[in-house]
């Protein structure tokens, strides 16, 4: 039997710097971490919803109405603050979240009682 001794660590092998690969929150502009957010609930919101993929089987609307609603409040709080250049994309999409959500709904909710219209007013198609 022969010793083997254990290969030597290269640079290629060396684990990465991830602090330097990793910025630090602090230099994250607040509009950039509003945004992400919102996009995030959007998107959860959305496959909740069953919009993902055609015949989606996943539907869950309780917990779309929460994300729309958190979304609905994060975007009508913002708004001033990050511009309408951002916020009007946003807007666009909750809304069609909302009226999404209505049109899943079996039992509709009164106009201004659906998910986020606490804080968009009543949303009509």
């Amino acid at each position: 039997m022969t010793d083997a001794t254990p290969p030597t660590a290269t640079d290629a092998d060396a684990a990465p710097d991830y602090d330097a690969m990793t910025r630090d929150i602090a230099d994250v502009p607040a509009v950039e971490v509003i945004t992400t957010v919102a996009v995030h609930l959007l998107s959860a919101a959305a496959v909740n919803l069953g919009l993902d993929k055609p015949d989606s089987e996943h539907k869950d609307l309780d917990e779309a109405r929460k994300l729309i609603t958190a979304l609905a409040g994060l975007v009508t709080a913002s708004a001033t603050e990050i511009s309408s250049f951002h916020a009007a994309p946003l807007r666009d999409g909750l809304k069609s979240l909302q009226l999404a959500f209505r049109e899943a709904s079996i039992v509709p909710d009164e106009p201004g009682q659906g998910p986020g219209e606490k804080f968009t007013g009543p949303v009509f198609g």
